[in-house]
């Protein structure tokens, strides 16, 4: 799947260079869908689609759409019925129905708000992205909320880690993983985009900017280190802090932070044991379960994608 990122970039090359091109977001949806409100595509002029909504007839039916209203240099929502008609001959029956907002973009000045955007969204920031389409001869505005990817600070570079890492960026995460072992910490072991840091792990996480879009794993090679790390990022603003260790080890270490005065508000808020409880044993398993955890989070705070419709003048 393409990253918004990729899709903005596409979408403002074109427009900088005059060549028009359809912005496509799904604005609303009823039913069972392929992709959830808020998605984002585009179309160029040749019709070709970057992004995706799920594959086979639907986006055969928007490539067509919004390539017409390229024609016309026009700008419209799109209904899609997924009904048994629709979806027939590609064996992809969903019985929903999406409404799409489809805004032409036809030259440089057009493609300035969605510069801004994407210069956000490269910062690593959240933004938002505002559609506007005709509709039954009326003008409607939608506000596109676009999630930045959120970042992942792995504590500790041993074997749980190096499975961990790389299934959390599959899943859209910005991962740094830390340790003070350079034989651990490389690029060898976590190849790019991973980014391998080398330091020691408590001093690292103090200087590191943590913030709400910070989830934050303790993963190190002992009860010390594990303490130490957590010592750090317990008064933390991150949206997650999770270690791993046995029931009785994390007693220990929160008894020991208790006394070095961290209070029992932020420690309850410390997902430990780590991961979601799917009885775990193997490496592999216990990574699945941090992972299926860190994207449980995420997903209970991510805010409404889409606002709308709206008037013009609501988002002027």
């Amino acid at each position: 799947m393409h990253e918004v990122v990729d899709i903005l970039a596409h979408a403002v090359a074109e427009a900088r260079s005059g060549r028009r091109i359809a912005l496509c977001a799904i604005v609303a949806t009823r039913g069972s869908t392929p992709q959830p409100a808020g998605t984002v595509v585009c179309v160029d002029g040749s019709g070709r689609m970057t992004g995706t909504l799920g594959g086979g007839c639907v986006e055969a039916a928007v490539r067509r759409s919004a390539h017409q209203l390229l024609l016309r240099d026009h700008s419209e929502i799109v209904t899609c019925p997924l009904d048994h008609d629709f979806g027939y001959d590609d064996g992809m029956i969903c019985g929903g129905t999406m409404e799409l907002a489809v805004q032409t973009l036809s030259g440089p000045s057009d493609a300035e708000e969605l510069h801004s955007a994407l210069t956000e969204l490269q910062r690593g920031n959240s933004t938002t992205l505002v559609l506007q389409a005709a509709h039954r001869g009326e003008v409607r505005a939608y506000r596109i909320h676009l999630e930045a990817a959120p970042k992942l600070l792995i504590a500790g570079a041993g074997h749980i880690s190096r499975l961990l890492a790389p299934l959390a960026s599959s899943l859209g995460f910005r991962v740094w993983v830390i340790d003070e072992r350079s034989e651990y910490a490389n690029g060898d072991r976590f190849p790019a985009p991973l980014c391998p840091v080398v330091g020691d792990i408590a001093g690292t996480l103090r200087a590191w900017p943590v913030d709400a879009a910070t989830y934050v794993v303790i993963v190190t090679r002992g009860h010390k280190h594990d303490e130490a790390a957590l010592k750090v990022v317990a008064r933390s603003p991150a949206a997650y802090v999770g270690m791993i260790g046995s029931r009785r080890k994390v007693a220990v270490i929160f008894d020991d932070l208790r006394s070095a005065g961290v209070p029992d508000d932020l420690l309850q808020r410390v997902h430990a044991p780590i991961g979601l409880p799917i009885g775990a044993k193997t490496a592999m398993e216990i990574a699945v379960s941090i992972a299926a955890e860190l994207t449980a989070v995420r997903r209970r705070a991510t805010p409404a994608a889409v606002e709308g419709p709206l008037t013009p003048e609501a988002v002027s």
